[in-house]
């Protein structure tokens, strides 16, 4: 029933999304384009090349393609069924609702197991899966795929509680699969339990319980994050950007503002911080705002003495902690002394997490407990009080998060069909213009047989590939067809109808004569054959 209610919420969250699965995306046409195929990625490579998975079709001819960004690998056995555009597109429609459900669910559980009753626990669920941030996290799968995180916790509490074996190696796979899904909460997620498990023990003064399961869930999860670390390290030694920037963090630190500011999605409270939407550098990742509705009843579930004080001790200090450190930090000025400048220089791997606001999740879990907690107080008060408290609740909190109002519905535009003749040409092959939004159309038609692509589209661009690029604004003359020859590229193709502006789009002036290439017209496409 949880898992139906769950998916139920997520679909009226997100109608009429579901009304096109399979030709329209969520929010925009922007990295939900990379990362459908990213996830088509998954399951043609668990099928084809299982022990070089990271080895993808973008970015010829560089190695560990797929680890220039969060791979998604946990949902590669989702991936399997379904060949080509259309399959990637729905695929990535239904685990985008999946991951709204999902958390849901897992904030639920996690409230149950703290001794919550299940209205609370739904406001739970509700805060944590549909709080006004997410809303512009559509294109991010990776951060809205965070219900394993209270899933993975609730499991461990009630298999250390209940001594049971089977929940807390349950709750450590979990975990595993949290890091497969991507480093950016993958690794929080760990180090937090790695921390906060023995020192829950050493404060409770009790013997650990379940040291079998304990040990095997540690090593599965120390296993999965060793298997997928080996790539991106790889990345980290060839690409000097992979290591980011102070500068390039402190763009994305724009203080506490950004717990202010809601999404221009956001019909009730978009339009009301207008203006502290503005001039953010990274409007999709510093609108922080947690919804007033979540912050009132938290505000009650701190206060609430029938909860145990050292829990909701925990939970508050948990959600100041992570919303400082989704502060990040400054280069120069008082900013530059934030907690999260600390974790980026001593941790290893952090020094590779772009954002630091995608540490809200954690908040935002914290805010959502505390939020059920206030729930309950309410409802403890007099009998029959959860009747009308519990849909009060729900419904102001659902509202403050929703992306739909009067006349509009969360975005859901169309996804860019194949050009005819795309299909088929022999690969590898160069595809021009190759701006961000052009890379990646690419590599979602590239899901219909995932032909070897210089092209390629990750928070991450190798240095081979800009020097690819810039080398080719005189295709085709000798230079530009020499060079490509070399990287044994056997096709070129020019999407005429997006050359306008661009250094091709005299094309028709170019010759091929003496280039030893051949040149032909295919719709709307300008197909250069190098062989």
């Amino acid at each position: 029933m949880l898992a139906i209610g769950a998916i139920g919420l997520a679909v009226a969250m997100f109608w009429p999304l579901v009304l096109h699965l399979g030709s329209d995306l969520p929010k925009d046409m922007g990295d939900p384009l990379a990362q459908a195929w990213q996830l088509a990625w998954g399951g043609h490579a668990l099928v084809t090349q299982p022990l070089d998975f990271f080895q993808s079709n973008q970015f010829w001819p560089g190695r560990d393609t797929l680890a220039l960004s969060d791979a998604l690998v946990g949902y590669a056995p989702l991936a399997i069924p379904g060949h080509g555009v259309e399959a990637a597109v729905a695929r990535y429609d239904v685990v985008f609702l999946l991951a709204s459900a999902l958390a849901f669910a897992g904030a639920y559980v996690l409230a149950r197991e703290l001794g919550l009753g299940a209205g609370a626990a739904c406001v739970a669920g509700a805060a944590f899966a549909y709080t006004p941030w997410r809303l512009e996290q559509g294109g991010h799968l990776q951060i809205l795929s965070s219900g394993a995180i209270p899933l993975a916790i609730a499991l461990l509490i009630g298999g250390y509680r209940r001594d049971r074996g089977g929940l807390v190696y349950a709750g450590w796979a979990l975990v595993a699969w949290q890091v497969s899904i991507g480093f950016s909460l993958g690794l929080p997620l760990l180090l937090g339990l790695l921390v906060g498990v023995p020192l829950v023990w050493w404060r409770l003064g009790r013997p650990l319980v379940a040291p079998r399961a304990t040990a095997a869930g540690i090593a599965t999860v120390a296993i999965v994050t060793a298997f997928l670390a080996v790539p991106y390290l790889q990345v980290r030694s060839d690409e000097p950007d992979s290591r980011r920037s102070p500068q390039t963090v402190a763009t994305y630190s724009v203080g506490p503002r950004a717990f202010a500011t809601a999404s221009s999605l956001n019909p009730i409270w978009g339009p009301v911080t207008a203006g502290l939407r503005k001039d953010l550098p990274a409007v999709a990742e510093q609108t922080l705002f947690p919804g007033i509705a979540t912050l009132l009843l938290a505000a009650l579930g701190v206060a609430w003495t029938a909860w145990p004080r050292g829990l909701r001790r925990a939970l508050l200090g948990a959600a100041v902690v992570f919303a400082v450190l989704s502060m990040g930090f400054e280069v120069h000025g008082l900013g530059r002394f934030l907690p999260y400048r600390a974790l980026y220089e001593l941790v290893p791997g952090w020094s590779g997490i772009r954002v630091p606001e995608r540490l809200h999740t954690f908040t935002t879990l914290a805010l959502a407990l505390l939020a059920a907690g206030g729930v309950a107080r309410l409802t403890a008060r007099r009998a029959g009080a959860a009747r009308w408290i519990v849909p009060l609740a729900l419904l102001a909190v659902l509202a403050e998060g929703a992306g739909f109002g009067p006349g509009r519905w969360y975005p859901h535009p169309r996804a860019p069909l194949a050009p005819a003749g795309l299909a088929g040409l022999a690969d590898p092959l160069l595809e021009l213009p190759a701006t961000a939004d052009d890379n990646r159309r690419y590599l979602l038609w590239s899901t219909d047989g995932f032909p070897r692509l210089v092209n390629g589209r990750s928070s991450i661009t190798p240095w081979r590939t800009t020097r690819i690029l810039e080398g080719m604004t005189g295709f085709p003359d000798r230079t530009s067809v020499a060079a490509l020859r070399r990287l044994k590229v056997r096709t070129v193709v020019l999407h005429a109808d997006r050359l306008v502006g661009t250094p091709w789009a005299q094309w028709r002036n170019r010759p091929v004569a003496g280039l030893g290439i051949a040149r032909a017209i295919v719709g709307r496409l300008v197909v250069y054959d190098l062989r």
